[in-house]
């Protein structure tokens, strides 16, 4: 088992397995307009959440906001999730929501949580058993977060940073946004690119919904950071920010945070190009 993703064969032969819990994030569309499974079929065992509902500040002005711990914590303890629990995330588009959902648990303090590569769809190309989705309550737990502050950026931060340059950005929109050749799909929202970013699709880290090998992945990163200095990933509204976090985390522990705002917060709070 890798230290960030599970395979749809490590995964069939551990769902049995004592405190694993299995969490199916998925939606009807996605900003991406990558193709997804709409059936009403799941994995086994797998229990339904809702990221924007079950682990977003809802009140948010922007997008799929972190939580309050305290939300977070009642949302796991529904769930019926327990601390010293193993959890798999998976999405129904491949490689998408689920490494959003990944990276809130790790920053919540979650130790054991992984992502199933290439999701449903790869676990129904294999011919893996499914089972109807039902509603179902859960025996509440006692989950306790223990938030990890580094794994985070602000608006701030963004916005020192641009003196300092002490940390690369990293945009995982398409090469279109980021250079402002096509509309944001955001009404309203203004183009372009945090000043001094850089960009790597996050497309470009995948192969038919699934990471691109561990060679593939250096390679990737090496080009745009030679310096080694710390990452920051950004995007539309921090969910694909999330996939090029985890394909670094796949090749590297060095430091790296989320800029949760991401391109939304700064063109909202930054009308004009500075």
């Amino acid at each position: 088992m890798n230290c960030s993703i599970v395979t749809t064969k490590w995964l069939n032969e551990n769902l049995a397995s004592p405190n694993l819990i299995l969490l199916d994030v998925r939606q009807k569309s996605n900003k991406a307009n990558l193709p997804a499974d709409h059936s009403n079929q799941c994995i086994p065992e797998a229990r339904m959440v809702n990221l924007k509902q079950d682990f977003s500040n809802i009140n948010s002005p922007f997008p799929n906001t972190i939580p309050s711990q305290e939300l977070f914590a009642e949302s796991c303890q529904k769930f019926g999730i327990k601390n010293s629990d193993t959890i798999v995330v998976y999405d129904n588009i491949g490689v998408y929501l689920s490494p959003r959902l990944w990276w809130l648990f790790k920053i919540m303090g979650h130790q054991k949580v992984y992502v199933l590569d290439g999701g449903l769809p790869e676990w129904k190309k294999q011919n893996l058993p499914t089972e109807t989705i039902n509603s179902k309550s859960y025996e509440e737990s006692n989950y306790i977060t223990q938030f990890q502050p580094t794994l985070l950026r602000s608006f701030e931060n963004i916005e020192d940073n641009l003196s300092t340059l002490d940390e690369l950005v990293v945009d995982a929109r398409s090469s279109d946004r980021f250079q402002s050749l096509v509309p944001e799909p955001r009404e309203g929202l203004r183009g372009g690119n945090i000043p001094h970013s850089i960009n790597i699709p996050f497309k470009e880290v995948l192969n038919d919904g699934k990471f691109k090998s561990q060679e593939e992945l250096k390679s990737i990163f090496k080009a745009v950071n030679e310096k080694k200095i710390p990452l920051v990933f950004s995007c539309g509204s921090g969910i694909t920010a999330c996939v090029l976090y985890l394909a670094h985390e796949i090749i590297s522990s060095d430091s790296k945070s989320v800029f949760d705002g991401s391109w939304t917060e700064w063109a909202m709070r930054k009308p004009k190009s500075i």
